[in-house]
């Protein structure tokens, strides 16, 4: 086991940072850290929309301080490992998703589209704001644009 996986598997503060150990994986963090967010995604998605937006709202909060927490304690802004983030976003982008496995694979797909591609102003926020709010910020401006095309899609296909 490497000093990494010690450090996250022995802290909550990055355990919970690395998306329950799943940005300790050596290939595609974020894309693994985003798989991860879809059983936390099936745990919220039957709440009332009120009840999936608080929570949404607590997991932003609180990652906007456990990320700049984790990257600190690391020494290391924005650690590709990281992956509290990809979870608020991907979970932004399935607010008021319809049910099925269809649209959480066209979430997935385009939320990963998006924190992949940076448009603007994706871009600006990752590469200008810093610490846990620069951290977060890129990916719940992702999820909106994934957000946005999703509600088009449940709309109009």
């Amino acid at each position: 086991m490497s000093d990494l996986s010690k450090t996250v598997l022995s802290s909550p503060v990055h355990f919970l940072a690395f998306g329950f150990g799943s940005g300790l994986s050596p290939k595609a963090p974020g894309t693994m850290g985003t798989l991860a967010a879809i059983p936390l995604y099936l745990l919220l998605a039957n709440l009332p929309l009120w009840g999936y937006l608080l929570a949404l709202l607590l997991i932003s909060v609180v990652g906007v301080w456990l990320c700049g927490e984790s990257s600190r304690r690391l020494g290391v802004h924005d650690h590709g490992g990281i992956v509290w983030d990809e979870f608020a976003g991907f979970l932004l982008t399935m607010t008021a998703a319809p049910q099925g496995w269809e649209w959480i694979v066209a979430g997935f797909a385009l939320f990963r589209l998006f924190d992949i591609w940076k448009p603007w102003p994706v871009r600006i926020a990752d590469r200008k704001v810093h610490g846990g709010l620069g951290i977060m910020l890129d990916d719940w401006l992702a999820g909106v644009y994934a957000w946005i095309v999703l509600q088009l899609a449940a709309r109009f296909l």
